[in-house]
């Protein structure tokens, strides 16, 4: 039950933290046009993590889809910024969507196995 209202509070935050990103699709702080794409998938899944808040247990693919992916993106950004192919300032990102994939991994809810009738 704790576990549940835990990760229904995290959806939310990362569902508004993502979401968030619109504004700056909107009213970007630099031209990139490769950022704005990267914000508009971003936004996406935002909207989507806060539809699962309903019942987490029946988007656990989305769940797990924006854990690994938010992993996946703080690997490749980590790597880029240890061969300074990207600026160090990029750190944090790196720190948050590693946070972000971790959280949603360990409050994930299990696997619920189909009814044998």
């Amino acid at each position: 039950m704790l576990r549940e209202r835990a990760l229904k509070g995290v959806l939310v935050l990362i569902g508004l933290l993502f979401l968030a990103g619109a504004y700056l699709i909107v009213r970007p702080p630099f031209k990139d046009e490769t950022f704005r794409m990267m914000l508009s998938l971003y936004v996406t899944l935002g909207v989507f993590l806060l539809l699962a808040v309903r019942n987490p247990v029946q988007h656990r693919s989305l769940i797990a889809f924006a854990a690994w992916s938010s992993l996946a993106h703080a690997g490749i950004m980590g790597f880029q910024v240890f061969r300074n192919l990207i600026s160090t300032n990029e750190l944090p990102g790196v720190i948050a969507l590693a946070v972000i994939g971790i959280v949603l991994i360990v409050l994930a809810p299990p696997k619920v196995e189909p009814a044998v009738t």
